[in-house]
């Protein structure tokens, strides 16, 4: 037998309902569009602010700003160097023609690799895939970098 149930019209009117449920409220997205050669925020202060441009720094941000104090720690600082290293490629798949944002995209990558190699000589690898065969499973061995107390 053919199923003829017709599919419930929803009943919520504009800007009616909430989740979970069958009628919730239409959100409107806002990206505002960045010109060539944007201001940009340091490494740091763009990890903390969730961009590297100011342009993009949404209201909401200072919350989450306020409650996102990082120490300027090796780690920290790779991460906020990947950060821009990222932030970077998203901007220049819209600009690719920007060669001050793509000569500092490269400028970027080589402090990273850099800051990597600094890192791991003193800490160990980074990650499972930086260990090379003569060194064993290193991965599982004492020390964490966290164990070593102070600013790591």
């Amino acid at each position: 037998m053919e199923n003829t149930t017709k599919p419930a019209v929803s009943t919520c009117g504009a800007g009616q309902g909430s989740l979970p449920g069958h009628c919730a409220a239409l959100a409107f997205p806002y990206v505002p569009m960045q010109n060539q050669n944007p201001e940009r925020y340091g490494n740091m202060e763009a990890l903390q602010t969730g961009t590297l441009f100011p342009g993009l720094d949404l209201p909401f941000h200072a919350a989450i700003r306020a409650n996102t104090q990082l120490t300027n720690t090796a780690l920290i600082e790779l991460m906020a160097i990947d950060f821009a290293i990222d932030e970077l490629g998203l901007y220049l798949v819209t600009h690719a023609q920007d060669q001050e944002a793509l000569s500092l995209y490269w400028q970027y990558i080589e402090l990273a690799k850099e800051g990597r190699k600094r890192y791991e000589k003193l800490y160990g690898p980074l990650s499972q895939t930086d260990l090379t065969p003569d060194q064993g499973y290193v991965w599982l061995k004492d020390p964490w970098p966290w164990e070593y107390g102070g600013d790591n």
